[in-house]
């Protein structure tokens, strides 16, 4: 085989060193779990809009509170929407038959129903959040496990020429060459990770905005009995929800 033939990636791997295919296997697991991140979130948030869109349109179309709680214990809190409205709607009927029993459930039923409100979203958020981190390092520094293949690739291919005493173009291009595939495959490994991970923060963060819209109508439901008011009198004790950062 001339040396044409031999050119290329598996020519690469059989003779790159024992960091070389440390490297490449770094780069292999990164994209293995990028690619698991996004199938895995990517299928979970197409079924957590489905579900979510299906509860609100029973929610606001029902005829009383009860016949909510009913469908809840029916079919269960399978979105987000519906776990906040159980959560609040238990902690209101927990304080309503049980009282101001221990330190978390001190002040009006208002403040109970709150303060579970706060503590359903801030677990939805972190819930919606999982996975991002490990995705957005695999963006960060996959281009940099990919130039640092190249860097002791090129010096291995640099130093294999130079003791061979054949240092024209046609000897240096292909060894070199072959070394820069290491920058390529961490581009390959970064840019989908990186796209995905801006995907999937804009979807959360659409979603936690609508979810914050949807507290404030839950809360003067569940609380006060009433929605809210065109001239805002019935959010008095809503104003401690805590305020998000919408969508751009």
């Amino acid at each position: 085989m001339n040396q044409d033939t031999a050119l290329g990636m598996g020519h690469f791997i059989a003779q790159a060193d024992g960091v070389g295919k440390a490297l490449l296997f770094i780069l292999l697991a990164m994209s293995v779990i990028s690619w698991a991140i996004l199938a895995v979130k990517g299928l979970t948030l197409i079924v957590r809009r489905s579900r979510s869109e299906s509860f609100l349109n029973l929610f606001w179309n029902a005829t009383s509170l009860d016949a909510v709680a009913n469908e809840i214990a029916t079919h269960g809190a399978t979105d987000p929407f519906s776990h906040l409205t159980s959560h609040a709607m238990h902690a209101q009927a927990h304080h309503a038959k049980y009282g101001a029993a221990k330190l978390e459930e001190a002040g009006t039923a208002s403040d109970f129903v709150t303060r579970t409100i706060k503590k359903v979203l801030d677990e939805e958020t972190m819930r919606l959040e999982n996975g991002l981190t490990l995705l957005a390092t695999v963006g960060a520094t996959a281009p940099f496990v990919g130039l640092f293949g190249t860097v002791w690739g090129v010096y291995h291919a640099l130093v294999a020429i130079g003791m061979s005493g054949a240092g024209t173009l046609d000897k240096v291009a292909g060894p070199v060459g072959e070394a820069l595939i290491m920058t390529g495959l961490g581009l390959a490994v970064a840019i989908p990770a990186v796209m995905g991970y801006n995907w999937l923060t804009r979807a959360n963060r659409v979603m936690v905005a609508k979810l914050d819209a949807f507290a404030y109508e839950l809360h003067t439901f569940v609380a006060m009995g009433q929605p809210l008011g065109a001239d805002g009198t019935a959010v008095t004790n809503v104003r401690a929800l805590p305020q998000r950062v919408q969508p751009a």
